[in-house]
């Protein structure tokens, strides 16, 4: 209907230049309208007199603009007005077609009833004259596209088997093929099921520009499912200590479901591990739930997350996925300073006899110049007190300071215990007493900045009152305070717990700082509970020495205050690195098993050590054993890189080893896990991608298309400046529009005069 109307496709009107043709220049044509059109006005004012009553005010108005439009139509034609346009040679150029054969595009949901799968409909697309219209005009070219572009012989080739699907490599890959050939435009025919992280990214971009290549796209499948529920992401820590409690946020969607009920299941090597009902929310938006679960026994684990399928759910295997976790029963040992006998002394020490995981290694000021020392390793650990040098202090992961005096600490312990978390990377506990806090002089001390609160100013903070216990917000979402594993029993949970018979006022909380409980004192709310990061270690804030009482006063055998107190001194030291610290840039790898080792490395001082031998250990599937050697990374002195590539599918164990150069050889050793899965991406994100398909034709000058219209196709995508191409001159006189406008113009005029009986 448009080219009956206009001559010429509508690509050529997108893509082409207007002109003007005639002799004269634009100006004269622009200047002679407005001087009709005025000297029309000017007429028609002189003689309004003679004017009939009928044509005078806005009529007369309307008469002179239909008459001054019709003036500067004929002005235009007259200039020979015309359009410059871009077209491919017949016969010179190339024309690439793309055809999506992933396994995604063997989805069952096209054509006409719905029934026939993707890559059959895009194959039936090319058959019914798309193909046989191309090759009339053009060189075609067939490929296949999935992990990567590959030639077709014929069209017979097309499977729907490809593991993945990464148009974004496919498309830079082609460019960099076909460099020296005349391509003129591609065509895409894929339902935009994208594998890579991020889409068509900026590099395939500047390729597609570079080559002026119109990118016409062909959409398939459905836009969105009926009936599915799909898992989007999961984020669970990467590393755990043996039998601690984790935490997974889980982010899923479905459509056809809203309001219903479904399982939210936790598997560790397909054995159910926790499960929890939700209500699902309204149909395609994004919904988060939080799960927490234990650990286990130490190993390399694979975790899977995922939801029960429902009734009548179109794709089951895009409800779970897993994420490799690696389980470690290393010991960790805290540093308990403590200023006075107390209970919560005893009760802490207590809680952490059967966290094996855990040692607490304490020295009790007795007396002014005595020290009693508990869970030492050795007779001479802590002989001489609070340590003085890193190399002593650094052997250990965390550290609390009970009822003590910030004088009791010389300035340079003070600056030790500050680089044992800004560069150790430990943990500091700071509780409550009679000598801790504003009380013991911290708040004055070089240590302050540590401390996750502004403290108040002056003395008698420390208040033998009770105060009870509730969670905030951040703390029902903390795996540190969680005693029930059903959010809301466990903010119950809480407000139940006996009182404390003393508080501390911690002053107030500093930006960044989270505080996870508060106290109740009366109708005043106070923090109880406070954490932040510092540096690369954290810091927390217990402002009492009344927990105890939850042991004593609970009914036998609750296990609330020891719950309480390992999980908050697992959160201390679970964090805490060692000498070498490993990573990959990715835990999971989707059909490509390219990744990249990293390693931080530091001394015996836990300053970077830059002249270490670093490398990297890599077991796998089939008795997969080598060893690769990691090179420092560029210009961040202690960082080590390796770039390997797991060729086959399964899971990957990498233990990185580091060797140093001064008194202490063997810097130490630290594990990563990984794995890969083929075939796997191919389940998710299944609907077509119509907004990617779209921008990817937007920005590279093509079209997106439906399969009905794809009978223009052949005739539109020569409009385009890649390839071999003419620049083609198309008059616009003659177009039956321009007929149409000129006679609708005087009828219009004509049929508004009679109505005003003034013809």
């Amino acid at each position: 209907m448009f080219e009956f109307f206009f001559k010429y496709p509508l690509a050529s009107f997108m893509k082409g230049r207007f002109v003007l043709l005639g002799r004269w220049p634009g100006w004269v044509l622009v200047l002679l309208a407005v001087l009709s059109a005025g000297g029309l006005g000017w007429l028609m004012w002189s003689r309004r007199a003679e004017a009939a009553p009928k044509l005078r005010g806005w009529r007369g108005g309307v008469v002179w603009g239909l008459e001054s439009v019709l003036i500067a139509l004929v002005l235009l034609l007259l200039w020979e007005p015309a359009m410059t346009v871009a077209e491919l040679s017949s016969q010179q150029n190339i024309i690439a077609v793309l055809v999506d054969d992933s396994r995604s595009m063997g989805i069952a949901d096209s054509g006409g009833d719905g029934r026939q799968t993707r890559e059959a409909s895009a194959v039936k697309a090319l058959q019914d004259g798309v193909l046989a219209g191309l090759q009339k005009r053009f060189q075609t070219r067939v490929y296949r596209l999935d992990a990567k572009a590959m030639q077709a012989k014929d069209l017979g080739e097309i499977r729907a088997d490809g593991a993945a699907t990464h148009i974004s490599d496919g498309l830079k890959q082609l460019a960099a093929e076909t460099s020296d050939l005349p391509v003129g435009a591609v065509v895409l025919l894929t339902d935009g099921a994208e594998n890579s992280e991020g889409g068509v990214g900026r590099e395939t971009m500047n390729a597609l520009r570079n080559r002026r290549w119109p990118v016409h796209t062909v959409g398939f499948g459905k836009e969105r499912a009926a009936h599915d529920v799909e898992v989007d992401d999961v984020s669970v820590a990467s590393r755990a200590m043996a039998d601690s409690r984790m935490v997974a946020t889980v982010r899923f969607h479905q459509r056809g479901y809203a309001g219903g009920k479904a399982t939210l299941v936790v598997r560790d090597a397909g054995k159910p591990m926790l499960s929890r009902e939700v209500t699902l929310a309204p149909d395609g938006a994004m919904q988060t739930e939080t799960l927490f679960f234990h650990a286990g026994s130490a190993g390399a684990k694979s975790f899977e997350f995922g939801l029960m399928p429902l009734a009548g759910e179109e794709n089951v295997k895009n409800n779970a996925v897993t994420r490799p976790v690696t389980v470690s029963d290393e010991k960790r040992r805290i540093l308990y300073v403590e200023g006075e006998p107390r209970w919560e002394y005893k009760f802490i020490r207590r809680a952490e006899d059967d966290d094996k995981t855990v040692q607490v290694v304490s020295m009790l000021r007795t007396t002014e110049n005595k020290i009693y020392r508990q869970g030492i390793n050795d007779p001479k650990e802590l002989e001489s007190g609070f340590p003085v040098r890193p190399e002593d202090l650094f052997q250990y992961q965390g550290i609390i300071i009970g009822s003590v005096e910030a004088g009791y600490f010389t300035p340079s312990q003070q600056e030790l215990l500050r680089e044992f978390v800004d560069r150790r990377g430990g943990g500091v506990l700071f509780l409550g007493g009679r000598f801790s806090l504003a009380d013991g002089g911290w708040g004055g001390s070089s240590v302050a900045e540590l401390l996750p609160t502004s403290l108040p100013a002056g003395r008698s903070t420390f208040h033998r009152d009770p105060a009870t216990a509730e969670l905030t917000t951040s703390g029902g979402d903390s795996p540190v305070t969680r005693l029930v594993d059903d959010p809301l029993k466990n903010v119950e949970r809480w407000k139940k717990l006996t009182y404390m018979m003393d508080y501390q006022e911690a002053g107030t909380p500093k930006a960044g700082a989270t505080v996870l409980a508060d106290l109740k004192v009366g109708q005043r709310k106070l923090p109880l509970l406070i954490t932040q990061s510092y540096g690369r270690g954290r810091t927390a804030l217990m402002a009492t020495s009344g927990t105890w009482r939850w042991q004593m006063s609970e009914a036998l055998g609750d296990t609330a205050h020891d719950l309480f107190w390992q999980q908050l001194l697992r959160w201390v030291v679970g964090d805490t690195p060692g000498r070498v610290v490993a990573g990959s840039s990715a835990e999971t790898l989707t059909d490509d098993g390219r990744i990249r080792l990293t390693a931080s490395v530091r001394g015996q001082d836990f300053l970077p050590a830059a002249d270490a031998k670093v490398e990297a250990h890599v077991i796998g599937p089939q008795g997969l054993s080598t060893t690769v050697e990691m090179v420092p990374a560029g210009d961040v002195p202690g960082n080590f890189v390796a770039d390997w590539t797991a060729e086959k599918s399964g899971a990957y164990l990498a233990e990185i080893t580091a060797e140093g150069t001064g008194p202490l050889k063997d810097l130490g050793r630290d594990v990563v896990s990984f794995q890969r899965t083929d075939g796997v991406a191919e389940n998710f994100h299944t609907e077509q991608n119509r907004e990617m398909l779209e921008k990817l034709s937007a920005e590279t000058g093509g079209r997106y298309w439906r399969p009905e219209d794809l009978s223009r196709l052949p005739r539109e995508i020569s409009y385009s400046e890649a390839g071999v191409s003419v620049r083609d001159t198309k008059e616009l006189w003659n177009m039956p529009v321009v007929f149409l406008l000129l006679v609708g113009l005087v009828v219009t005029e004509w049929l508004l005069r009679r109505k005003w009986g003034v013809v």
